[in-house]
């Protein structure tokens, strides 16, 4: 015991020892003004290399580890009052009431309808793959089935009560719909009394830059995060983690590229008419930063700069769909993954489906999406709920447990981007999108932060 105590303090100080030369090299990079996305890239690449290194040689990753919590709940930090500040503040800068309907009912409807592609194409990619072929019918010990919340208790999650507990607790969808209450009754007392609504508004704009540097400050150490999150991955899983259910994984990421390629490069190709080469190129961190930290929460201030800085959406679209997009908004963990599961499941057991069960799969997938936004680990929830509609065995879901911190990178790398997707469309669509700023070839005002 003693030995084994000693082996694994003096491993992870060769963990601690490599992750601080690694830091410090892209440190130097940082210094020497390479690009925020650069860094960001070449952060995943050693944290993939430096954790299947440790995973092989048995280091133990702890250091390594720790850092990305840091990193995580720093960031963690700042999703409340963000959320609270800019939703408050992006509904008190429209002035019309109607104009604020018409932007959340076209933000919904987006968030429905590229869920429902996604799981169109996840049944189909899964349904060419069958991943379910050849797989044993074992459930790890570890699964324990989810409980699906009835609906009047979902209902009841996403209400508020007590606005400051919310806060305490991280309930962002309560916290949001408190916060859009608060805006607006701000826009409804300030058409008849401005005087009195001036100063908390002017408050409310204060603080919002306030929490904007903070964001910045924060952000800059995403490049360090990165590297410790995705190392403390492959140190955990490493490659073999992978092999059993590799068709499953393939199927899952195929689907997730083909709805990043199809759905939505098409809707920026088509409906807000830009290239979608250089949408991609400066949705890029929101991209890696979902990718490692597997939290569409955590990504939230990361995007809420790329809407904004990069994509030159209006601040006050952005502010609101951005954080109601990191809540609802579940084209990976809603769309694809529930569908890959279902035809995985159904295979697995020998259970037959038609087409009015492929009907079935993604209408509940769409309605789930949403029904679970405040609901800790919707991807579970989503396809337990489809599973269950299905007459599935929801055992199934045991089966894939091994794998799900793999996909989840890729399930939420397609929900973040899926955000700064509708962001755009409806900015297009309510002429707050500055085509040209967004078109020019200068760097990106963000690399110049963020550098």
């Amino acid at each position: 015991m003693k030995n084994n105590l000693l082996t694994a303090i003096s491993t992870n100080w060769v963990s601690l020892l490599v992750s601080i030369v690694i830091i410090g090299f892209l440190y130097f990079l940082a210094r020497k003004r390479v690009g925020f996305g650069s860094r960001v890239l070449l952060a995943l690449g050693l944290g993939l290399v430096a954790g299947i290194i440790f995973n092989k040689t048995k280091i133990d990753a702890t250091s390594v580890s720790t850092i990305g919590t840091i990193y995580v709940n720093l960031v963690k930090m700042l999703v409340i009052p963000l959320v609270v500040v800019l939703v408050i503040n992006s509904i008190t800068s429209i002035s019309s009431l109607g104009h604020l309907r018409k932007i959340g009912v076209k933000t919904l409807v987006w968030f429905l309808v590229t869920t429902g592609i996604a799981a169109i194409i996840g049944l189909i990619v899964a349904l060419a793959f069958d991943p379910g072929s050849g797989i044993a019918q074992e459930i790890p010990k570890s699964f324990k089935p989810r409980d699906i919340p009835t609906f009047s208790q979902v209902i009841l999650d996403l209400m508020p009560t007590n606005p400051v507990s919310d806060m305490a607790n991280a309930k962002v969808v309560p916290v949001l719909i408190f916060s859009i209450f608060v805006g607006i009754a701000m826009v409804h007392v300030g058409s008849k009394k401005p005087e009195v609504i001036g100063p908390v508004k002017a408050f409310i704009e204060s603080f919002a830059q306030v929490m904007h540097q903070v964001a910045k400050y924060i952000i800059r150490l995403t490049p360090y995060g990165v590297f410790a999150l995705i190392g403390t991955m492959a140190a955990k899983y490493g490659l073999e983690t992978l092999m059993p259910l590799m068709k499953v994984v393939a199927a899952t990421y195929v689907a997730l590229i083909l709805h990043f390629i199809i759905t939505f490069g098409g809707l920026v190709s088509f409906v807000a008419k830009v290239n979608p080469i250089k949408f991609f190129r400066k949705a890029y961190p929101t991209i890696a930063v979902a990718f490692t930290t597997r939290s569409s929460y955590v990504t939230l201030p990361v995007n809420l700069e790329v809407i904004t800085k990069r994509l030159r959406v209006s601040p006050r679209i952005a502010s609101f769909i951005a954080p109601l997009g990191s809540t609802m908004n579940m084209n990976g963990c809603g769309g694809v993954w529930p569908a890959v599961v279902a035809i995985f499941v159904a295979r697995v057991y020998n259970i037959p489906m038609g087409i009015s069960e492929y009907i079935l799969i993604v209408l509940v997938s769409m309605i789930s999406s949403i029904g679970v936004a405040g609901v800790p680990g919707p991807a579970s929830i989503s396809t337990t709920v489809v599973l269950t509609a299905l007459g599935l065995p929801i055992e199934g879901l045991g089966l894939v447990l091994a794998i799900d911190a793999v996909v989840d990178m890729g399930r939420t790398a397609v929900n973040a981007t899926g955000t700064t997707v509708v962001s755009l469309v409806v900015a297009n669509s309510e002429g707050e999108f500055d085509r040209e700023s967004f078109n020019r070839d200068e760097e990106d005002q963000m690399e110049l932060n963020m550098a």
